[in-house]
């Protein structure tokens, strides 16, 4: 039996969360942005998370499922409480950073050999 691949666990620092969440954006896909900020919510504590955000832990466990549709106002206090901070560019200008991204996930399963 396989265990199961938990991204959280290779989001392990601010670089890779922040091209993590750039390269999720790309897609155009709200749920996988939505479910890439739960990843990254678990990565650093999501009780760490609920407690800095005044949500409750099961809260913020439902506001991030793919499924749910959370109010910008939630999302936004959780990227504050992850410390993330949000910046527009046009769409262009993300292409460049895509291969570094993979390269650096290229490097991490390398590592750990995933």
């Amino acid at each position: 039996m396989h265990k199961r691949l938990d991204i959280a666990e290779y989001l392990d620092s601010e670089e890779i969360v922040a091209e993590y969440l750039n390269l999720v954006s790309e897609s155009d896909d709200p749920a996988l942005f939505l479910r890439a900020i739960g990843h990254i919510a678990k990565s650093k504590g999501m009780s760490q998370i609920a407690e800095k955000t005044g949500l409750g832990r099961e809260s913020l466990y439902k506001a991030l499922d793919e499924k749910a549709h959370p109010r910008f106002e939630t999302i936004f206090k959780v990227l504050n409480a992850m410390g993330i901070q949000m910046t527009l560019v046009p769409k262009m200008r993300l292409k460049k950073r895509s291969k570094q991204t993979a390269l650096c996930v290229a490097e991490k399963r390398a590592r750990y050999k995933v």
